[in-house]
């Protein structure tokens, strides 16, 4: 068993990815824009210049920060309303902190978002530290490996010796990226044919992926 367990939250430890799929398309209507198939998948993850730079690429025609900061007030609104945990996720990170692994968070949430909403779940007390996108220098956002790393350094654990667990794309781009043992556990975006190589294992939940590393498997 690895000494390090770093998980994405939205999608992964929080149902709330959902909430920003809604919100994307809800923006798209707002600013009288056709939907373009598959933006969801490439903006999950994402934020600042890098989460600017994909609403440009595929809404070239429109305020790339105003169409940001619209769907992102459309978002918190949703969370305030309907927050809750994902399967498993408080077991998960009970399980390793019981067997001594440090854990953290590592999500391109801002900061306040991150406390905000494991402390509405009472998860916050979980992490030994937590990581925002906002931390990391514009440009460098998942799918760059640098959030990552940032929590590694923070819990004192190399990051071959760290697994990473997240839900989306990018980030599982992100955890490859960063050396650690990457675990998708997918929510709204299938894992592609890259990630199903380089994956240490794709899971159907939280649950199932902390039974593997129970039987020696992960």
């Amino acid at each position: 068993m690895k000494q390090g367990a770093i998980f994405d939250m939205d999608g992964l430890l929080t149902d709330t990815e959902r909430f920003y799929s809604q919100s994307w398309r809800t923006t798209a209507r707002f600013f009288g824009q056709d939907w373009v198939k598959d933006f969801d998948k490439f903006v999950a993850g994402t934020n600042g210049e890098k989460m600017l730079e994909v609403i440009h690429t595929h809404f070239p025609d429109v305020d790339a920060r105003a169409f940001m900061e619209f769907c992102i007030g459309n978002q918190k609104r949703l969370v305030r309303d309907e927050l809750r945990e994902m399967p498993g996720a408080t077991d998960i990170v009970r399980f390793f902190r019981e067997r001594g692994v440090k854990t953290a968070v590592a999500s391109s949430s801002s900061l306040d978002a991150i406390r905000d909403n494991l402390s509405r779940l009472g998860m916050l007390e979980l992490f030994d530290a937590v990581t925002s996108g906002q931390e990391v220098a514009p440009g460098h956002e998942k799918p760059a490996p640098d959030i990552f790393l940032l929590a590694a350094e923070r819990i004192g654990v190399a990051p071959g010796d760290c697994y990473v667990f997240e839900d989306g794309i990018n980030g599982c781009l992100a955890g490859i990226a960063a050396g650690c043992a990457t675990v998708m556990i997918p929510d709204l975006f299938r894992p592609t044919d890259e990630l199903q190589q380089k994956c240490a294992g794709i899971y159907g939940s939280l649950t199932a992926a902390r039974d593997a590393i129970a039987q020696g498997l992960l």
